[in-house]
């Protein structure tokens, strides 16, 4: 287990070259602009210490993340039913257009709420589905949380990348943006431009 933490606290390199290949590693690259970015504690937001032997070992293994935005009724619901089940969570608020363009990387879409589970992404909030989903990953039925435990502090969707970005593209080269892939949908309600309910 020592490993898997150590392997975690790693900073990683995202290199891409100019024909758009990405590679990944844990040594700077020989070449290119490093663009630094706050990366924080691949463990941040998952203190398991304190917590009962079964929930410790389904939080550890499979962190439970929940991307939500402001006068999101399935999103609420979705919050609810974490934490009445005594379920540790991180939660992530997409709010602006950073937000969006953050939860499409990792989601392919901007659907909302979003509930990841490890690496298993949940779209959308159904109740049953969440609650087999946390089952599956280990999760106890019931809350086991001692009284004094606090999730942690919410965060931005784009706040936190989980790399360093290495640029190694030609001068020559496009960048993309949403006006190369056409235009991003009009907003809905008071949802910021790209939000799908």
């Amino acid at each position: 287990m020592t490993f898997t933490a150590t392997a975690n606290a790693q900073q990683l390199f995202k290199t891409v070259n100019a024909d758009g290949k990405i590679t990944y590693s844990d040594t700077p690259p020989v070449a290119g602009k490093v663009v630094t970015q706050n990366v924080g504690n691949a463990n941040q937001g998952n203190d398991t210490s304190g917590l009962p032997y079964e929930l410790a070992q389904a939080a550890k293994n499979f962190p439970v993340t929940l991307y939500s935005a402001d006068k999101c009724a399935p999103c609420n619901e979705g919050r609810q039913l974490l934490q009445s089940r005594g379920i540790p969570f991180t939660e992530k608020t997409v709010n602006r257009d950073g937000d969006v363009a953050a939860l499409k990387e990792i989601n392919g879409n901007s659907q909302i709420p979003l509930l990841l589970i490890g690496r298993e992404k949940v779209n959308g909030f159904s109740s049953s589905d969440w609650s087999s989903a946390l089952t599956t990953a280990g999760y106890p039925k019931n809350s086991q949380l001692p009284k004094s435990y606090h999730n942690g502090q919410i965060s931005t969707a784009a706040a936190t990348p989980a790399i360093t970005d290495v640029v190694a593209r030609s001068d020559n080269r496009k960048t993309n943006n949403a006006a190369d892939h056409g235009k991003i949908p009009p907003a809905a309600g008071n949802a910021p431009p790209g939000f799908q309910f």
